[in-house]
């Protein structure tokens, strides 16, 4: 089944969640629902996301700016974590178990709504290898990418794949908030150790494997990454990457020098959230 693009806007405005933002702060304080490209499929019966198509968030505060600014929670990799957390009206989430796609609809959300659409970053041309300063892309025209695909189980994080070479079957389940910032602190032990080499392929796999052949001790899946064949990792990394949900972070750009035109992904830069004037 081709992957369906929602193109809707990111979010849409709640009367219901704006009255009880009011009620509680005595605030007008923006709120918006957000699609989760998930719908909550892949969430657990008894958690507050299973099912759950949208999530009430409101618009960023100085309280937010200094979540964005903390040194303690930038060096321990949770800062996407505690301003999601921070933003949600929903105080029973619990924002490290959702997974990257879901996390990143709410991330773009909270973003568009603290310092609007419109967001400027430097992009390299391909074509003639020239520098477009302050490029400017459109966050609200992004589009959303369902989940298409149906888990093993209703209520899993968890799907299955073929090996074309090997015919192995690997379990694999979609990241979580909690994985990418363990990912985090393992990168930065193996750079503190003076480690060259990030792993970043074969790391991020033994994150998402959950079982290989039907085996799912934690040490065996590990060893069997290590020795998977070059094509059947690339299959299985292309298979992953086209059916996880989330947001469609690709859009056009056209160099300022030479007038080429492609689709790039949307470099994150450090001004993600904090644009320049």
């Amino acid at each position: 089944m081709a992957e369906e693009r929602d193109n809707r806007a990111i979010f849409g405005g709640s009367a219901d969640a704006v009255d009880r933002v009011k009620a509680e702060l005595g605030l007008d304080i923006p709120v918006e629902e957000v699609p989760l490209p998930s719908r909550g499929k892949i969430y657990p019966v008894d958690s507050p996301l299973h099912d759950k198509e949208t999530l009430s968030v409101r618009a960023m505060t100085t309280r937010e700016e200094d979540i964005l600014t903390s040194r303690a929670l930038i060096k321990k990799g949770t800062v996407i974590t505690e301003l999601i957390k921070s933003c949600l009206l929903d105080r029973n989430i619990d924002v490290r178990e959702m997974i990257a796609g879901d996390r990143n609809a709410l991330m773009v959300a909270i973003r568009i709504m603290g310092y609007g659409p419109d967001y400027k970053v430097d992009v390299v041309c391909t074509g003639c290898e020239k520098k477009n300063a302050d490029y400017e892309f459109r966050l609200d025209s992004l589009a959303l990418k369902r989940l298409e695909i149906s888990p093993n189980t209703p209520g899993a994080n968890l799907f299955s794949f073929t090996l074309p070479l090997s015919k192995n079957v690997v379990e694999f389940k979609f990241l979580t908030g909690k994985d990418e910032e363990d990912i985090v602190v393992t990168q930065e032990k193996m750079k503190k150790m003076g480690s060259e080499n990030d792993r970043l392929i074969s790391g991020r796999l033994k994150y998402a494997v959950v079982s290989i052949a039907g085996k799912s001790d934690r040490s065996l899946i590990n060893s069997a990454i290590d020795k998977l064949l070059a094509r059947d990792s690339l299959e299985l990394r292309r298979f992953m990457e086209k059916n996880e949900p989330g947001i469609d972070m690709t859009q056009e750009f056209a160099c300022k020098h030479c007038d080429h035109v492609e689709e790039v992904t949307i470099p994150i830069g450090t001004n993600f959230f904090w644009p320049q004037s």
